[in-house]
């Protein structure tokens, strides 16, 4: 081997030796990466937690939230049930006070039928039931309750109901003739049609 051989092969082993021995700063740099995962994970676990007790704490919040509003729900649903009792309980209350009064003059035209006899208790009698008629025309007016006008009208079974018919040379066909029993409107609605004769 000739002394320039020897010198070149000297040189190689030389560089394959540097090739193999571990670069101090490249392991640093590998290290310090390493960390930098290991951070980063750390970062993501502490925000996961976080995240999920702001979710649970809401979570909470929105529970306690439907609980309030479910209780004060069924306290408005007792209330609006007790109010409706009532309501039915005392709905013709108005109307009872007005009706007082005619209770009160059919009891004093009885006393004075038995104070008195003959022609006078008679015509005493009509006076109380024609004040008491009148009355109670009143209440029902107050409480605007109205009677039908049949008599001489078209016959209409929206107001009417026919109980017979009558053949009349004064009235049209179809002609209320005769009333059996007043019919009444509440308002616009009706009551209690009248009870008529229809003309044929």
């Amino acid at each position: 081997m000739t002394l320039a051989e020897h010198s070149s092969q000297k040189k190689k082993i030389e560089i394959e030796s540097e090739d193999t021995e571990k670069d101090p700063a490249a392991e640093d740099f590998s290290a310090a990466e390493d960390g930098g995962q290991e951070d980063a994970g750390t970062d993501n676990a502490g925000a996961l937690r976080q995240a999920l007790e702001t979710a649970k704490k809401t979570a909470d919040e929105e529970h306690d939230r439907v609980l309030r509003l479910s209780a004060e729900f069924d306290n408005y649903k007792k209330r609006m049930n007790r109010q409706m009792d009532e309501l039915r309980k005392y709905a013709n209350e108005t109307l009872l006070k007005d009706l007082l009064p005619v209770v009160d003059n059919l009891e004093r035209a009885l006393n004075l039928a038995g104070e008195n006899t003959g022609e006078k208790m008679a015509e005493s009698f009509k006076e109380g039931v024609e004040m008491t008629l009148n009355e109670i025309l009143k209440i029902l007016e107050r409480h605007h309750v109205t009677p039908i006008e049949a008599l001489g009208k078209p016959f209409d079974p929206v107001f009417h109901e026919a109980v017979m018919q009558e053949p009349s040379e004064k009235a049209p066909e179809n002609t209320v003739i005769n009333e059996f029993q007043k019919g009444y409107m509440i308002h616009d609605r009706l009551l209690r049609p009248s009870m008529v004769v229809v003309s044929k």
